[in-house]
């Protein structure tokens, strides 16, 4: 019993001078963009840190890069600890080729699909804001020996999908027939953002909320009560919803849908460096 008293303590300790570490780490030599040729497809830009299992790797929200205050944070992190990490951005977004316009939700489950085959080795935590957060689920459940923890971040499951059906029933027909659905958006220059219906359509195909999903490995979602985009029981539906016994929801009471001020990213970083000691405690 006493033995087991003073590892703890000592493990407490070793956490408290990491966490200390990560919190005051002020230099930041960023990893070298790199981009991914992928036959037929336009290529990939990533950012990549090699090092230990499990890697971690940050999937970005809707039209949003991984130049993004949680992405650039994660890379420090995973630098002080040794882990590899990897961040990217979609097809259509950022520095990556293609345009937003042509693609689609399943265009985006290709390129986590390509990332967790071709630039990372072994299984991953995955790291998934807004629209990443439903993104990794899909991914977790085309790779779960490639999925080692999931991470949600004001998680946008089935979120287009949703709001859209929502909709009265002459305004969907409208939209219908216009062929197009402009939402009105503070995230963005232009104030909106505009889906075809083509893009509704295709994204029906990848909703994961109305059967249980597959995933078994450890689940966190953290989520903010004063996000106006996306609601807190979005991430609650995902708890209900996932097979795995391992799932927390960490609910913030003032956290906003981006979770970048210095506490929401705090939180971030010590949630997935309690699932790296899990993890590799478990191995």
């Amino acid at each position: 019993m006493a033995s087991t008293v003073v590892r703890t303590f000592s493990r407490a300790l070793q956490l408290n001078a990491k966490r200390k570490a990560i919190t005051f780490s002020g230099v930041r030599h960023k990893a070298t963009v790199q981009y991914a040729t992928r036959p037929d497809l336009p290529k990939l830009a990533y950012r990549k840190v090699k090092g230990k299992s499990p890697g971690v790797v940050f999937l970005p929200g809707f039209a949003s890069n991984m130049g993004g205050q949680k992405a650039e944070a994660l890379e420090e992190f995973c630098k002080s600890l040794g882990h590899s990490y990897l961040r990217f951005d979609y097809t259509g977004c950022g520095s990556s080729e293609g345009a937003l316009a042509d693609c689609s939700v399943g265009t985006w489950k290709k390129d986590v699909l390509y990332v967790l085959d071709e630039l990372v080795e072994g299984p991953q935590i995955l790291v998934g804001s807004s629209m990443g957060g439903w993104l990794m689920i899909l991914a977790a459940i085309a790779r779960p020996e490639r999925t080692a923890a999931l991470v949600g971040i004001s998680t946008a499951a089935d979120h287009f999908v949703t709001v859209f059906n929502t909709l009265s029933i002459e305004a969907r027909k409208a939209i219908e027939e216009e062929g197009q659905w402009v939402v009105p958006t503070k995230h963005n220059e232009e104030g909106s953002v505009t889906f075809t219906v083509d893009f509704l359509k295709e994204a029906e195909q990848h909703c994961v909320l109305q059967s249980p999903i597959p995933c078994t490995c450890p689940v966190r979602l953290i989520h903010g009560m004063k996000d106006q985009d996306i609601p807190w029981h979005i991430s609650m539906q995902v708890a209900e919803r996932v097979l795995s016994n391992d799932v927390d929801v960490i609910l913030r009471k003032h956290g906003k849908h981006r979770m970048t001020e210095k506490d929401d990213i705090k939180l971030i970083v010590y949630t997935i460096d309690d699932l790296i000691d899990k993890l590799t405690t478990l191995v």
